[in-house]
């Protein structure tokens, strides 16, 4: 990855660069990329002291001098994000782009203090919700982009989404847990966050705002690691085959920095090209009601 912009790109020096995740993994590696590239920063994280070291490391490995902003939120909380909405609406005059990474799998059935069960809660309405309550300062720069972080493992959520389970309760139990039901949970957020991709973009058309989402591969990260020694063995297995964080964050990078990302509006990308998702990725009908069961759950009204 080029410092600064290649011939045919979005300068990223001085654009404000929202992410969420960033203080490991790929959002870390996207963070850097873009630090050096002169883009000023603004991270999301839940562990302060972690969230500051990664701000320092950022700044000490620019040659240009950047802000990088530290907000602390719980993403699994509808109250925190609301919260950390409201503060970074008053300290950041402008957002060019909103990088929604943060992801993880809970290998156990649990709530929030909402009542959503977890992995949706940060898989999926996080994102629905943050960029919801940051849209209208998104419009207001000159031109923005939304770049959401999903996974080639949607397509294990061939079914959709049971809505009327849309908690999920039943694949923690018995057989379905078994047959790999958590699992199957973390691929249905996958799948969320493609058709919120397609929803989000249909609405904000004619708008100076883009969404895009991107499929980063198989990555070596600090995930599924709050599942316990089965999890965290397989892990280790996987990581064996897996990119490098700095891989897995090229395509994001690449959506962050090209300069006409029109064609790839609401578009699902992978490896820099756009690739169709699972056919139940495309599906309209199943993306409009998942918007409005989402507005539902997050307590939120978008006309469109």
């Amino acid at each position: 990855m080029e410092n600064n912009t290649t011939k045919n790109g979005w300068n990223l020096q001085d654009k404000y660069v929202l992410i969420t995740g960033a203080t490991s993994g790929i959002g870390l590696a996207a963070a850097q990329a873009m630090a050096a590239r002169g883009a000023n920063l603004g991270i999301i994280a839940r562990n302060h002291s972690k969230a500051k070291e990664i701000s320092t490391l950022l700044k000490s490995q620019t040659s240009k001098p950047i802000n990088v902003d530290v907000f602390i939120a719980d993403l699994s909380s509808q109250k925190s994000i609301r919260q950390v909405a409201a503060e970074i609406l008053e300290r950041c005059p402008t957002i060019d782009i909103l990088v929604n990474n943060a992801g993880a799998l809970f290998d156990t059935f649990q709530k929030t203090e909402e009542g959503v069960e977890m992995t949706w809660a940060v898989n999926h309405l996080a994102p629905f919700l943050l960029t919801s309550l940051l849209l209208e300062r998104l419009k207001e720069s000159d031109s923005a982009r939304v770049i959401n972080t999903a996974s080639h493992g949607h397509k294990m959520a061939k079914d959709g989404f049971d809505f009327t389970d849309i908690n999920g309760e039943g694949l923690y139990r018995g057989f379905k847990k078994i047959m790999g039901g958590p699992t199957i949970r973390y691929a249905q957020t996958k799948l969320a966050n493609i058709l919120f991709t397609s929803e989000l973009a249909r609405r904000l058309k004619g708008t100076n705002v883009t969404v895009h989402c991107f499929d980063p591969g198989l990555v070596a990260t600090n995930f599924n690691q709050n599942n316990g020694m089965m999890a965290k063995a397989t892990m280790a297995v996987m990581n064996l085959f897996s990119r490098t964080p700095e891989k897995g964050a090229d395509t994001l990078i690449w959506l962050s920095e090209t300069k006409d990302v029109s064609s790839l509006n609401g578009k699902y990308c992978v490896d820099r090209q756009q690739k169709e998702p699972a056919e139940v990725a495309v599906d309209k009908e199943l993306a409009r009601k998942l918007w409005n069961i989402s507005e539902e759950q997050v307590k939120l009204s978008m006309n469109g």
